[in-house]
């Protein structure tokens, strides 16, 4: 199967009290169209600066990040803001709701961006998907933990990417809240053939994906070495 990601030989350094920290050395990575991929790795290892450079958040120091054949490393930010918004859906362990929109207003936004039509209807099928069709006008500051990461993973998902990017995406939630959520996210991405990379420390949750590395010194390695 053809590979959606494919990461060359990338570093990433930054500066820390007067000294170069380097995070990533030379890491490359290849994930294949629809397959779900665990990022294992202590607090510090990268793991969060790795999704970061693969959602062109953030610019690698030296190598290249092709999706869909499209090299992130190579485009303007103009460009990556409108690659992020039609090819990759991210869900956040903060959820990153806007609090002073509703449900149904916080999952309309990615549509919004792109200037579709509907974009109501489009938002109430993708909460109902999640099963909050009854909380479409509440703030998050009314909801739970649990339905603030069911709006963030709609808001992700509605505009149907091939890539999704998920960062501790239960770290916030009680253990059987984090089980049901990661459900969800797993059936979606199963159901809509999207591929999934997962940064999580919980080693139970990566067995669930097809396949899980570790990162460490910079550099990824299979997570049973």
């Amino acid at each position: 199967m053809k590979n959606l990601v494919s990461i060359q030989k990338i570093s990433k350094t930054y500066s820390q009290g007067g000294k170069r920290i380097e995070v990533l050395f030379k890491l490359s990575l290849e994930v294949k169209k629809g397959e779900t991929l665990a990022i294992l790795g202590q607090s510090g290892s990268g793991k969060s600066t790795l999704l970061s450079l693969i959602s062109g958040l953030d610019q690698p120091d030296y190598g290249n990040i092709r999706i869909n054949d499209c090299d992130l490393t190579k485009m303007k930010q103009e460009e990556l803001a409108r690659f992020r918004s039609e090819q990759l859906g991210i869900v956040f362990q903060q959820y990153h709701l806007l609090s002073n929109l509703t449900a149904l207003e916080n999952v309309t936004l990615p549509l919004e961006l792109q200037h579709r039509a509907k974009v109501d209807d489009e938002a109430r099928k993708a909460l109902a998907m999640v099963g909050l069709s009854n909380r479409l006008s509440h703030f998050p500051s009314e909801l739970s933990g649990g339905e603030c990461q069911r709006v963030a993973l709609a808001r992700a998902m509605i505009t149907r990417p091939s890539l999704i990017l998920a960062d501790e995406p239960s770290g916030n939630l009680d253990s059987n809240t984090g089980r049901e959520i990661m459900e969800l996210l797993f059936k979606l991405c199963k159901e809509r053939e999207q591929t999934l990379i997962l940064v999580t420390h919980n080693r139970d949750l990566a067995s669930l994906c097809d396949r899980s590395l570790t990162l460490r010194e910079g550099r990824l390695f299979s997570s049973d070495s």
